[in-house]
């Protein structure tokens, strides 16, 4: 089963005045396993450089706002202050830095609540998508500051009487915007009808401006595309549809749009970069990026782009790993990575150096190997690959294919030396394996059997004692605890239909969608 995107055009542009609302500075005292940029480093741009390996690209860069600099003004992630999971995967780095704690060693997941979404019984082309999340449907999580609280109540007309600080949004397959009280798992607010699927995750502006940007996934009515959605005034308040200039017709989008310093950035499966300058609320489209792989067409990009400074990290459908100049859009390098690449890279930073995880599907190899790969970010350079074997199978006249759909997690704590992924072999049939390899070598530490492949990310939970505790789903609806350092299963239960999408971490909580109905909240404990 494989997923679509959207393409932009330039659109009219409807100005809301708004006051910025002020969010308090971490909320979290807990002290993160994760690498942190020192505060007191001073980040400087990374150089306009363009590496051999961009030959292999040809690309076209428009500029449609030539009175506007277009150079990165500040680096510092937004996200990493942000009071709550914003963009899919949390922050510029793309790690899924939620900030998961626990007590002692977990045995047990326990359901706090169900929320229930509609079921959408449309037919298109592409099949019948009815309710619930998918590919890669991770929700948002927010803890709204006082000062927007009181202007939500103020002005908004769609907050019901569960609406508090605490909010869950999550778009669904059924064609809705969902908000969720997360302590008791009522409807916060009025569900908004965006027309067609959702299936990526939604990405919620850290200026606290109101702003959440949207993707449509599968085509039903026109427009088709992507959205800006206002949360203070519950509105559609831009609609992004066909791009006549996009070198791909796919008009949909899966991928997470994210902030760097002035500028939003938006990828879609049309083949396309935008890069929108932001004031306040309103997004002006400063300038694109179009390319293809010489001898090949325009691909598409469903895959969240990662950042370091002004560099932006991206893979598409045909196998390209790329790097641009956030400040130009100019490709720094390219790298291809055997076949069609959805999940999204990963940054590390180790002894001051950036790399780049990344991994690969068996889709145009029909049979072969998935690969999990190393590059150094500066450059592109490969440090290392591993190989996976797999295949593409079929099933009920259905195809899916093999290798990895997830994200790929880095390890902290007393897994500081491994990275974690999600395999999905097909071999048998349906198949699929949790498996942990060596950050510094690639080579593969162990693998579980699951009980069937998971195309979900894995996300992460640490103790007080820095150990790392993997929390994972399936897609016929088991989840699993995972001891990081070990690959101990430690807790495994038929739960929902299918965990085709991704988790947020909340403390010891995790919020997950099913392509079922039902958006899950599970409390990760010890009997």
């Amino acid at each position: 089963m494989k997923r679509f995107f959207f393409s932009l055009f330039v659109p009219t542009f409807i100005i809301l005045i708004l006051a910025k609302c002020h969010h308090p500075k971490d909320h979290d005292e807990t002290p993160s396993p994760k690498d942190t940029i020192p505060k007191s480093e001073v980040l400087t741009p990374l150089p306009d450089t363009i590496f051999p390996s961009v030959d292999n690209l040809e690309y076209s860069i428009t500029v449609f706002d030539s009175l506007t600099d277009g150079h990165i003004g500040w680096f510092e992630d937004p996200y990493e202050n942000a009071p709550g999971a914003f963009t899919f995967r949390g922050n510029h780095y793309r790690n899924a830095d939620f900030h998961g704690t626990l007590q002692g060693r977990p045995d047990t997941v326990i359901i706090n609540w169900v929320f229930k979404t509609g079921f959408d019984k449309r037919v298109t082309k592409f099949g019948s998508w009815g309710g619930g999340t998918g590919w890669t449907g991770q929700p948002l999580y927010v803890e709204w500051p006082d000062s927007c609280m009181e202007r939500f109540r103020r002005e908004s007309p769609a907050l019901t009487r569960n609406f508090g600080k605490e909010e869950i949004i999550v778009g669904s397959l059924d064609a809705h915007l969902y908000f969720i009280n997360f302590q008791t798992g009522d409807s916060s607010r009025r569900s908004f009808y965006v027309g067609n699927t959702i299936k990526g995750t939604p990405s919620l502006d850290p200026d606290m401006n109101g702003n959440l940007y949207v993707g449509q996934g599968i085509p039903c009515i026109n427009p088709f595309g992507a959205l800006t959605f206002n949360l203070f005034t519950h509105q559609k308040t831009q609609t992004f549809g066909r791009d006549p200039r996009a070198w791909r017709n796919w008009q949909a989008y899966d991928s997470s749009p994210i902030r760097v310093g002035q500028f939003l950035f938006r990828l879609g499966e049309n083949g396309t970069v935008y890069k929108y300058l932001c004031s306040g609320d309103t997004l002006k489209l400063h300038s694109t990026l179009r390319y293809h792989a010489k001898g090949s067409g325009a691909a598409g990009i469903e895959s969240s782009m990662a950042v370091y400074r002004n560099y932006g990290y991206f893979s598409d459908n045909h196998g390209n790993v790329i790097c641009i100049n956030l400040d130009n859009l100019k490709p720094v390098w390219h790298y291809f990575n055997h076949d069609d690449s959805d999940g999204s890279p990963v940054i590390a930073e180790e002894e001051g150096v950036p790399y780049l995880y990344t991994g690969c599907e068996i889709d145009k190899q029909n049979e072969g190997n998935g690969y999990l790969t190393k590059l150094n970010a500066l450059n592109g350079e490969e440090v290392w690959t591993t190989a996976t074997a797999g295949r593409r199978t079929t099933f009920n006249n259905n195809h899916f294919d093999g290798g990895f759909y997830c994200t790929p997690l880095l390890g902290e704590g007393n897994c500081r030396h491994l990275v974690f992924a999600n395999f999905v072999r097909n071999t048998p049939a349906m198949s699929g394996d949790f498996m942990a390899f060596n950050r510094q070598t690639g080579e593969e530490v162990y693998r579980v059997p699951l009980k069937y492949y998971a195309w979900s990310s894995p996300v992460a939970l640490y103790n007080e004692n820095g150990e790392m505790f993997i929390f994972t789903g399936d897609t016929t609806g088991y989840i699993y605890l995972i001891d990081g350092a070990s690959g101990e299963i430690l807790f495994k239960k038929l739960v929902g239909n299918n965990f085709e999408s991704s988790p947020v971490v909340i403390g010891n909580h995790v919020v997950i969608g099913s392509r079922g109905q039902e958006i899950y909240k599970f409390t990760i404990t010890h009997r």
